[in-house]
This record gives C-alpha cells, sequence and structure tokens, in this order.
C-alpha cells in the first residue's frame, strides 16, 4: 500500500507543482509589463512636455521670421526710396557732366590765352597800355577778367567735386541697400528653416507619442489577459492560452541576446552571404549562452544553409528573433522560451571568429536590431 500512496501523492502533485509554475511564470510577465507600462507613461509625459517646449520654440521662430519679413519689407520700402534718391543721384550726375562738357571749350579756351599770355598775364596788358585814361579802364576790365577766370576755375573745380561727391554717395548707397537686403533675406531664410524644423520635430514627437500610446494600448490589453489567467489559477482553472506579452511595446527595452561587440551592422552587405545583411553579427567567446530575447514559441530548431545551427522563435503578431551561427541548440521546436532563457550556445560562422547572428522581424520583414535592443 505505502507504494501506491507514494504514487498517488506523486501524481496529484504534479498539477499543483505545474501550477505553482505557471503562476509565478504569469506574476513574472505581469510584474514586467507594469514595470515597462510605467516606462511608457512616462515617456509620453517626456513627449507632452517636449511638445510643449517645441511649440513654445515654434511660436518664438514665427515671431522671428515675422521680424524678418518686416525687415525685409521696411528694407524693401527703403531701397524703393533710395532707388528714387540715386535715380534723382544719376540725374544730377549727368546734368553736371552735360554742363562740365559744354563748358569745357570755353574754359580750355580760356587757359589756352592766359597761357599765351605768359608768366606776368594781366599785369603785361595794363603795361602795354601808355594813356593814362586808357590804363583805368585796362584796370577795371583786367580786374573783371582776373575774376571771372577766378570764378570759372572755381565753378569747375566745384563741379568735379560734386561729381565725385555724387559717385561716392551713389556707391556707398547702392553697398549699403545690397548689404541690407541679403543680411535680411539670410535672416529670413534662416527664420524659415528654424520653423520647418520645429515643424518637423513636433510632427516627430506627435508621431512617437501615437505609437507610444499605441504601445501601451497593446500592453495594457496583453496586462488584462495575464490577470485574468492569474484569477484563473487562483480559482484552480487553467489558462485557456499561455500567458504571453507582445514584442512591441518593448521596443527600445530589449535585452541582448548576448554580451559582445557588434562587428556587422544591419544593412551592410554580408561577408559570407550574397546580398545585404538583414541582421547584425554580434563577435562573443565560443560557448557563450544566447538568450532569448522574449517570450515565445520555437518556430524552428535546425541546421540552415549559411546560418549553421538556427533557433527561430515566434513572438506573436509577425515579429520574430532569429539566432544563427550556435555551437548546439539548447530548445526544441514548438517548445515554449522564456526571456532570457538559453536557446543554445555561440559557435562559429563560415568565416571570422566565434560570433552571433542575430536578426529581429517585425510584421514579417527584418529591421534593425540596435533600434530595439536596449541602449549600452
Amino acid at each position: 500500500m505505502k507504494p501506491v500512496a507514494a504514487l498517488l501523492l506523486v501524481v496529484l502533485s504534479v498539477p499543483l507543482v505545474a501550477g505553482q509554475s505557471d503562476r509565478a511564470r504569469t506574476e513574472t510577465l505581469a510584474a514586467r509589463a507594469e514595470e515597462r507600462l510605467q516606462a511608457l507613461h512616462a515617456e509620453a509625459d517626456r513627449l507632452a512636455t517636449e511638445e510643449r517646449t517645441l511649440l513654445r520654440d515654434l511660436r518664438r521662430a514665427e515671431l522671428e521670421r515675422q521680424i524678418r519679413t518686416e525687415e525685409l519689407r521696411q528694407i524693401d520700402a527703403d531701397a524703393t526710396a533710395a532707388a528714387s534718391a540715386l535715380a534723382a543721384l544719376d540725374d544730377e550726375v549727368r546734368r553736371l557732366e552735360r554742363q562740365e562738357q559744354a563748358e569745357l571749350p570755353a574754359l580750355n579756351a580760356r587757359l589756352v590765352e592766359l597761357y599765351k599770355l605768359g608768366q606776368g598775364r594781366y599785369l603785361r596788358m595794363m603795361l602795354s597800355i601808355s594813356d593814362a585814361h586808357r590804363l583805368g579802364q585796362a584796370s577795371r576790365m583786367v580786374a573783371a577778367l582776373a575774376r571771372r577766370d577766378r570764378d570759372r576755375l572755381a565753378a569747375h573745380q566745384r563741379r568735379l567735386d560734386a561729381l565725385a561727391a555724387s559717385r561716392t554717395t551713389l556707391d556707398e548707397q547702392t553697398g549699403r541697400l545690397t548689404a541690407l537686403r541679403a543680411g535680411a533675406e539670410r535672416a529670413q531664410a534662416a527664420a524659415d528653416r528654424a520653423v520647418q524644423d520645429r515643424n518637423a520635430l513636433i510632427m516627430s514627437v506627435d508621431r512617437q507619442r501615437d505609437l507610444t500610446a499605441q504601445l501601451a494600448g497593446e500592453l495594457m490589453s496583453a496586462q488584462q489577459n495575464l490577470q485574468a489567467s492569474l484569477r484563473g489559477l487562483a480559482g484552480g482553472t487553467a489558462a485557456a492560452a499561455p500567458a504571453a506579452l507582445p514584442l512591441r511595446p518593448f521596443r527600445n527595452d530589449l535585452d541582448w541576446p548576448v554580451a559582445g561587440t557588434v562587428r556587422q551592422r544591419y544593412g551592410v552587405t554580408a561577408g559570407d552571404r550574397r546580398g545585404m545583411s538583414n541582421g547584425i553579427d554580434i563577435a562573443a567567446p565560443e560557448g557563450t549562452p544566447a538568450l532569448s530575447i522574449h517570450g515565445g514559441t520555437v518556430a524552428f530548431a535546425d541546421t540552415f544553409a549559411g546560418y549553421g545551427n538556427l533557433v527561430i522563435v515566434d513572438h506573436g503578431s509577425q515579429t520574430f528573433s532569429v539566432y544563427g551561427n550556435l555551437l548546439d541548440i539548447a530548445v526544441s521546436r514548438g517548445g515554449r522560451v522564456d526571456r532570457g532563457q538559453p536557446v543554445g550556445r555561440v559557435g562559429f560562422p563560415l568565416t571570422g571568429g566565434a560570433g552571433l547572428y542575430f536578426e529581429l522581424r517585425v510584421d514579417g520583414r527584418p529591421v534593425d536590431p540596435l533600434q530595439w535592443l536596449r541602449k549600452r
């Protein structure tokens, strides 16, 4: 009777132990879901704060753009007024040039006559007259001639000075307006770029907030299922399906499958395979355990051409993790694996040193694992 009683005790204890194991596993998943939910809520709060800051920056950028636009409008108005002034200056320059051209022959002729008179000039004219009466008339005439010549030369010099000053003013105003317009246009372009950058950042934050909210929703649904599983286990009934967590909400928070250095990144041409690499190659010592990054079901566990021993874990919703170049395989197809559970040990690829080939697929398509694994 004693062996029968002992056997009966063992048979009855198996469901109890299995139930306790399921409960512990479900509680672990529930705690992880709660921890990740808190992280997602904190991320949502951070994004909301960042968006408010960006909105304030955007308002400042828009005000800056309005200021630059008004400055450019004012410069355009100044340019229009300056253009009129420049046109008037140009007319004045042309008038002075015409006057100079008209009076230049007479001035040149007068200078020739004065040159012919020699060093004495007007004095020689007066000494050549012997009549005292005519000498007085000649004196007055010489004085008038000298005054007229002096005035003509002074007027000529003034025109030359006016022409030079007008041309200088014209050049200075043209240069100043050109510099002002160029500066205003640069400032407005910078303000426009700032507004565009702020808008792009706000759109990016909005998309990230939407994604965070979506992931939080998926995780809350999974958490509710876990709570239902816990209630069923507490009531002594088995759960309808194994408790599980979706992979997506844990983006940027997934454990690394093995500690090591990434020696080939995602998208880089693979050395021993044709085309671009759909995963990463992590250098690690031979025999190092390769750990499942998330709970799931083993979809494949066998050798695969070009990848040696290969394990594929199905995490649900068309998400998979792939572990290649394994020295050996520690799981079986169809078996359940938990986060951190070894799926095999690191081996050697066809070329190069020991390391793990790791690939991640979301919606059935390869993604860059470094954008999903925890930053380190």
